[in-house]
């Protein structure tokens, strides 16, 4: 009752109308836009985010129905990875047969971590930021790698939801998750600078490898994402 109440508060979920002993009273629309509203909250979005996707003019519910679906579908069959990597590493651990390099990271797919490491060295190798992150890189595990793959995962999908929902890149909903991979970078990383971030937002659109494998989880999201890293830098 709590969390109806915060909605009808913050204009979410307004009910249909009071019963004469004043209890709020919810129809079959109200219903349907709860059961909407919680579908995405699952799927990790903030509410913020949520009401500027269900609230916009062009939206219409089987579209958000199906965009959920295909939202839980990426989430389940990335579950399902993970779980049978960690059930092969919990094999291996048993054993008492490490797994190699290829094998502990086969989880991220295309992904390496070390892939672009003597460049990165090169270009930024003098940097504060690249030794913060290469100290704090140095002492991570697979389990670690695994956490930053699912939380950078959970970033893009709230990027395609607001994608789907025709959310401008400069809008506070989406500048508001471009904040939160600042402080994903920032968490896992180094100190993520507003200004380093913008640099870092023009890059995902200047080297199309970076470009190429921010597009395998949507088709332009990395335009859409080094927009509202710009926004958000501005804002």
């Amino acid at each position: 009752m709590r969390t109806l109440h915060h909605y009808d508060e913050i204009g979410l979920v307004i009910p249909g109308g009071r019963t004469a002993a004043g209890y709020r009273s919810y129809g079959r629309q109200e219903i349907e836009r709860l059961q909407e509203v919680l579908f995405f909250k699952e799927l990790g979005f903030g509410l913020d985010e949520i009401k500027t996707i269900v609230e916009r003019p062009t939206y219409s519910r089987a579209e958000a129905l199906d965009r959920q679906r295909t939202l839980l579908e990426e989430r389940a069959d990335h579950l399902l990875t993970l779980i049978d990597a960690v059930d092969r590493a919990l094999l291996a651990e048993r054993k008492g047969t490490p797994m190699s390099n290829e094998e502990a990271l086969g989880v991220f797919g295309d992904f390496d971590p070390a892939e672009y490491e003597e460049e990165a060295k090169e270009r930024w190798g003098h940097s504060e930021a690249f030794q913060q992150s290469a100290q704090r890189t140095a002492g991570y595990r697979k389990q670690d790698w695994e956490a930053i793959k699912t939380e950078a995962d959970g970033i893009y999908q709230r990027f395609l939801g607001l994608m789907a929902g025709d959310v401008a890149p400069g809008e506070d909903a989406a500048m508001d998750v471009a904040e939160a991979h600042r402080a994903h970078i920032t968490k896992w990383f180094y100190d993520c600078s507003k200004e380093i971030h913008a640099g870092l937002g023009q890059m995902y659109l200047a080297d199309v490898r970076f470009k190429e494998n921010i597009d395998k989880s949507g088709e332009g999201l990395a335009e859409y994402m080094s927009a509202a890293i710009a926004a958000n830098a501005e804002r």
